[in-house]
């Protein structure tokens, strides 16, 4: 990868974590490297046998948000439990990538984390994540143009990220009340590692509590 390449993969890694240092040639285009991202963090992760307990406690629960879900008609949606640092993350806007010690939390905590990763999926977040991209760097991914346009990608992306999380937010909390759980396990999930502020990808604990409440029915 040609060194600004490298540093505006670096940067926009260390913000939304959507990119890594990658090989890139000069035809490559934006989706391809945003695609190859993708499929190189996945391969670091260390998935959990399907035997083990906890991916089965996961594996029913997400089937059960899976019942309950709208908008994913026509979507292949799968389930994957890692070690690692993923704690919950959607890649490729189909597979949700959960840490095995999610299946220690309680149910309600467990569903609201499945059915906001499910709420990226329902409501395509990863293909608007791609026009982002694309609207700031529209052909080959080349120095003259990714050094040009980081400032500003940075911003609508940390801008579109904030909109995505509390949209999942919202989608979660309609999709675990049909399952009898509500506002507390929402908040148990938002508080479980204490409250945190703003960052470039997701708005703090606290915004996403005050923006969930407004929602609710």
């Amino acid at each position: 990868m040609p060194p600004s390449i490298k540093a505006l993969s670096a940067l926009l890694l260390a913000a939304f974590g959507l990119l890594s240092v990658l090989p890139a040639s000069a035809a490559d285009n934006i989706l391809d490297v945003l695609d190859r991202s993708q499929s190189l963090r996945l391969a670091q992760l260390s998935p959990v046998d399907a035997d083990d307990a906890r991916a089965r406690v996961l594996q029913a629960s997400f089937q059960r948000v899976l019942a309950a879900a709208d908008g994913l008609a026509g979507r292949a949606v799968g389930l994957q439990v890692v070690q690692g640092p993923v704690v919950a993350e959607t890649f490729h806007g189909r597979l949700i990538v959960v840490h095995a010690d999610l299946a220690s939390r309680p149910e309600g905590e467990r569903l609201f984390v499945l059915a906001h990763e499910l709420g990226h999926v329902a409501h395509a977040d990863w293909a608007a994540v791609g026009r982002v991209y694309q609207r700031h760097i529209p052909a080959e991914v080349l120095q003259s143009r990714t050094d040009a346009v980081a400032g500003l990608l940075g911003r609508d992306m940390s801008a579109l990220s904030h909109e995505q999380e509390l949209g999942a937010d919202a989608y979660a909390l309609q999709l675990i009340g049909r399952l009898g759980h509500g506002m507390e396990a929402a908040v148990a999930a938002f508080t479980r590692y204490g409250v945190q502020k703003d960052s470039a990808t997701h708005p703090g604990t606290r915004k996403r509590i005050v923006a969930l409440r407004l929602s609710a029915p």
